[in-house]
Parts: C-alpha cells; sequence; structure tokens
C-alpha cells in the first residue's frame, strides 16, 4: 500500500501547530510595540512650519521668555501662539529681508494669520490644560524637554495615557518652586528657601492627589 504522508508530514503539523499558537501571540506583542513607538506617539518628531523657527536660537541664544510667544500659558488651557505682531515686533527691524521670513511679511501685508502646526498633539478627547499645570509647580521642561537646545521643536515625551498617569500617581518628583517653572534644569541646587517653597506646593497639592487619576480630570 502506497504511503498516505510525505516523511516530513510530521514536522510540518508540528510547525503549523506551532505557529497556530505563537501566531497570534506575535501579533499581540508586535501590536503593542507598534503603538508605544515613535511612529505611532509622534515621540522624537519634528513637524514642518511655515516658518522654520528655532526655539534654540530665540529662547536659548537670545533668551527670549517662552511667554513673549505663549501669553497665555498662565492664565488659560491654550499656551497660545505667536501672532503675526509679535513676530514683526523684531522682525520688523532685524533681518526683514530674510527669505525665511517672508511668510511673516506676506501674513503681515495680507492680514491672514499664520498657521502654526502643531508638534505636541493630544486626541480629541483629552482634556490638557496648560495653567493648571503650570501654576502647580509642573516646569515647562517636564513635558516639552529643553525647547531651547532644539533648532526645530520635537515632542520630546510620547505624552500616552500611561505617561501621563505615572506624573500625576507620583507628582513630587516633577514638581518645582513657582520661580524655576521656566528653568531648563529646574531641580538643580535647590536653595533652602527654594526647597521650603516647594515644600509648601507639595503639600497644596498632596490635599488633592488622590483625584489626581480621576477619569474626568483628563476626560471631560
Amino acid at each position: 500500500m502506497a504511503q498516505l504522508f510525505r516523511p516530513g508530514a510530521n514536522t510540518i503539523l508540528r510547525l503549523a501547530l506551532f505557529a497556530a499558537v505563537l501566531g497570534p501571540l506575535a501579533g499581540f506583542v508586535l501590536l503593542g510595540v507598534l503603538v508605544r513607538s515613535p511612529f505611532a506617539t509622534g515621540e522624537g518628531v519634528t513637524v514642518d512650519q511655515p516658518v522654520p523657527f528655532s526655539h534654540q536660537h530665540h529662547a536659548g541664544e537670545l533668551g527670549i521668555d517662552c511667554r513673549f510667544c505663549h501669553q497665555s500659558v498662565e492664565t488659560a488651557a491654550f499656551a497660545g501662539m505667536p501672532s503675526t505682531k509679535t513676530c514683526m515686533a523684531c522682525h520688523s527691524q532685524l533681518w526683514t529681508n530674510a527669505t525665511m521670513l517672508a511668510p511673516v511679511r506676506e501674513s503681515m501685508a495680507t492680514g491672514v494669520p499664520l498657521v502654526w502646526n502643531r508638534v505636541n498633539r493630544l486626541p480629541g478627547y483629552v482634556y490638557f490644560d496648560h495653567h493648571v499645570h503650570v501654576r502647580n509647580g509642573v516646569p515647562c521642561v517636564a513635558c516639552h524637554g529643553d525647547v531651547r537646545t532644539m533648532p526645530l521643536l520635537r515632542q520630546a515625551a510620547p505624552l500616552t495615557m500611561g505617561w501621563c498617569l505615572d506624573c500625576h500617581r507620583n507628582p513630587a518628583p516633577h514638581i518645582v518652586p513657582p520661580d524655576r517653572i521656566l528653568a531648563s534644569d529646574p531641580h538643580a541646587g535647590l536653595d533652602a528657601t527654594e526647597h521650603a517653597a516647594l515644600q509648601a506646593q507639595l503639600r497644596k497639592i498632596g490635599r488633592d492627589a488622590k483625584h489626581l487619576t480621576d477619569c474626568s480630570v483628563c476626560h471631560r
């Protein structure tokens, strides 16, 4: 009687069973890696802008205060973006004919605002309030990294739900005294007075810390 199966049939069956079991598992692992990768989160990615604005030059080398451009960061949920008039406050006198500033001059001449592309993007179902964080001692670098070193702005953190919850569960390591909010290294060399201010800030936050992980804090 002729043999029904080839000699390698058992091996093929074992491999098929092995793939049937591990295939879905590998798929879930791959999906988990993908959703946490910069491809999905945008971490480390730069975004094209109408004008190649350098934070390294303006905030780092020239020392321009963040609030000069982001004027509502201490008073509103949205930090605010620089208007054409803000840019022209300097560039009506400096680099007036620079090619890269042509969109700014055109915006000023036509009255059509510059449209800046968002770098740190959150889903529409997530509520984030800048002034609540800033007024409670969260320094800019905690979320945005040290923008003073960035020729082109990039997203410095994954901004995932897990990343946010890590801070909300234990905010103490991130909090600084109010006068250090804008510092490049806000935790460096705290003196006795600043340390006392920090402890007072932590006590204030501690009273409401148990609510920082409530769903309604970020999802409204």
